[in-house]
């Protein structure tokens, strides 16, 4: 005996949605030849729209929770043949809905949607009898009422700016231009909305911009003419001309309130941005001050007695600085960032970055590192970094950076923010944008370092501050069905993957050479090695008395954490220095007295000219133009510098102009800059805004 075929098979189903077309074409015949129906045909056509419309609800979702391993034999080109089945009963349900209105507008009773129930057309007829009997003695309340509930029903409705396909069972679809009603707004950005044709499902609010009821001079306004449009949907692309009187009414209520409307606002309402893009918040901390700069945390700290420094002293048998070891010392590499939303066309992308501190979920910890991405038109969503920086690449494209923490907190961890700076095509407005962050706890509840290894992180929407918000809830992690779909939704899923390298032997002595705090790129630690070298000769060995607190003349000590906010002149200092160590022999390079003299005379040769040099333009993030034209200015003068080895003919030139001589260029006041830390709070222990 042959086993039954399961209910819920793909046979089986396509089998009831030819049974289901059949009625419907059917009942589509049956309309037209009719002609004028009478209202009881009209209500009776209207009942089988609803029945077969729960029924193709029925079969769809059945469909769609079947999978192909539930199949009692094999079925050939399974998933073409269930999405041909799907869009077959999508095109019925959409004429059915056609047909629904079609009657609603020929009756001249109200008719209520297909989602309806029968029960509620009943309940609001005797509701209406009601009212038609009292209405004498209750006219004025009313009229209160009617405006109440009229404008209620205006705050709730919302105008697409852009199309939407349904991602999933529970979206609703819809089309630019078409007008929902809000019926439920969820914090995390999925609304639940009902169209014209009583439709509901989830929908998006990053494509609904508000709809305000329009007066007399609004109407008026409308009625004179078309009203030419060029705002950017969700897809880029630019809305028609349009002679309804409403969408002229939000484009008033727009121009009026424009200026206390946030940038970010304005764009995520036309579909520029998704919604959980938000402000940078770590790049408003960098502009804020130095305190978040690399050159605040490079300079050293004292004891609280003040009397001694706290992470810069002497070991008298190396004769260098002592190496001090910290709870964190690890190296992170950047490997890329995966399905990154892309902004629309109204504004231009300058800079794709990631930005990165240490962090304890309330209160910033060290320096913001910045690493910029690099990108492939062909894969818009995808970023890469330079695992390894060498040669002539710049110091920005490093995905490799040491982290140095001595915090206490059982919470420390790093905080990543992935960023865009851009520029307004229409205002040519600059800002900087965060498209998501994460953030990786280095230690578990057991107070455990985390391995070492590659971590798939998933980004997170809105702000540090924010909970739950995604990045972009047209991609929304509600997974649904099957492990196989879940799996597959989180692959959509924006994320960052980073790893997390153990530390051989030569490693950790070279971060335990750092100060206790500090967040930085691999390419160029032998060169901040090399200033605290020089920083504790002066400070711990040459000084006269440990009391004294004169100035020093030193320009290296003075200049050179000003290279961490100029990364192109750090560029050239690793590059000349990288040309005079090729030079120099095997004895020599294990000369630390030696490989520091050649140290400062390189950088006096490269760092020092540059930066006072007037042909070098102010350092300005995210300006190719500025950018081109400083790299010129720099490789100009390094070409000279190896021509007449050396810059001091450069120097003499009179092509080579600089800036008037400042005492500051000189001397090294160590006093002054604790000061400024104490000023600034007292440390690294900063609270996020």
């Amino acid at each position: 005996m042959l086993a039954r075929r399961p209910r819920n098979s793909l046979q089986f189903l396509q089998r009831q949605g030819r049974e289901l077309k059949q009625q419907v074409d059917s009942l589509l015949s049956e309309s037209r030849l009719k002609g004028a129906l009478e209202a009881s045909k009209r209500r009776d056509i209207y009942q089988r729209c609803i029945q077969l419309k729960q029924a193709i609800d029925e079969n769809k979702n059945a469909l769609q929770k079947l999978n192909k391993a539930d199949e009692p034999a094999p079925v050939g080109n399974y998933h073409q043949k269930k999405e041909e089945e799907l869009s077959l009963l999508d095109k019925l349900t959409h004429q059915l809905q056609e047909l629904a209105m079609s009657i609603s507008r020929e009756s001249r009773t109200e008719i209520e949607p297909l989602t309806e129930r029968e029960e509620d057309d009943d309940f609001a007829e005797e509701h209406e009898e009601d009212d038609d009997d009292d209405e004498e003695s209750e006219e004025s309340d009313g009229e209160e009422e009617e405006v109440e509930e009229e404008e209620k029903q205006q705050e709730n409705e919302y105008i697409a700016v852009g199309d939407f396909t349904a991602q999933q069972a529970g979206d609703l679809a819809f089309k630019k231009g078409e007008i929902l009603h809000i019926i439920e707004r969820n914090p995390d950005g999925w609304w639940m909305g009902k169209n014209a044709r009583g439709n509901k499902g989830l929908v998006p609010r990053t494509y609904l911009e508000p709809c305000h009821k329009e007066g007399p001079e609004s109407s008026e306004e409308g009625s004179e003419g078309d009203v030419a449009l060029g705002d950017e949907t969700a897809e880029g692309t630019e809305v028609k001309q349009r002679t309804d009187s409403q969408w002229s009414t939000v484009r008033k209520a727009v121009s009026e309130h424009v200026q206390q409307i946030n940038t970010v606002d304005v764009l995520t309402t036309m579909g520029a941005i998704p919604a959980g893009f938000r402000p940078s918040t770590l790049f408003q901390l960098l502009e804020e001050g130095n305190q978040f700069q690399a050159s605040y945390f490079l300079q050293p700290e004292l004891t609280p007695s003040q009397l001694a420094f706290r992470d810069l002293m002497w070991d008298a048998k190396t004769g260098t600085i002592r190496s001090r070891p910290s709870r964190v010392s690890l190296i992170l590499t950047l490997w890329s960032c995966k399905m990154i939303p892309v902004p629309g066309g109204s504004i231009q992308v300058l800079s794709r970055h990631v930005r990165l501190c240490l962090f304890d979920g309330s209160k910033v910890l060290s320096n913001i590192h910045t690493v910029r991405a690099t990108w492939q038109p062909k894969k818009p969503k995808t970023w890469t970094f330079s695992p390894q920086v060498t040669g002539t690449l710049p110091c920005l494209l490093d995905g490799d950076c040491f982290i140095r923490s001595n915090s206490s907190s059982p919470d420390l961890g790093i905080l990543f923010e992935l960023g865009i700076s851009y520029i307004r095509n229409s205002t040519g407005e600059r800002g900087e944008l965060s498209c998501g962050w994460v953030f990786l706890k280095l230690f578990d509840a057991g107070g455990i370092p985390i391995p070492a290894k590659t971590y798939e992180l998933f980004l997170n929407g809105g702000t540090p501050a924010d909970k739950g918000v995604e990045v972009d809830p047209s991609v929304s992690r509600r997974a649904h069905g099957s492990v196989f779909h879940q799996m597959m939704t989180m692959r959509r899923q924006p994320q960052l993957l980073v790893k997390l390298r153990s530390l051989n032997r030569r490693s950790r002595d070279l971060l335990s050479l750092l100060p206790e705090t500090l967040v930085g790129s691999m390419c160029y630690i032998h060169l901040l090695i090399f200033y605290r070298q020089i920083l504790g000769d002066v400070l711990l060995k040459d000084r006269m008395s440990m009391q004294s607190a004169d100035l020093i003349s030193n320009p290296i000590l003075a200049t050179f954490p000003k290279l961490l906010e100029q990364p192109d002149v750090m560029d050239a200092l690793r590059s000349s220095w990288a040309e005079k160590e090729s030079t120099l022999k095997r004895s020599e390079k294990r000369d630390r007295e030696f490989l520091k003299a050649v140290f400062l005379l390189v950088y006096h040769d490269c760092a020092v000219p540059l930066l006072h040099s007037t042909l070098l333009p102010p350092f300005r993030w995210a300006e190719e133009e500025t950018e081109a034209a400083r790299w010129k200015v720099i490789t100009d003068f390094l070409k000279q510098n190896q021509e007449n080895q050396g810059a001091l003919q450069a120097l003499l030139s009179p092509e080579g102009v600089h800036e008037p001589f400042d005492i500051s260029e000189q001397t090294y006041d160590f006093l002054d800059e604790v000061r400024r830390k104490q000023l600034d709070g007292g440390g690294p222990d900063r609270q996020l805004p």
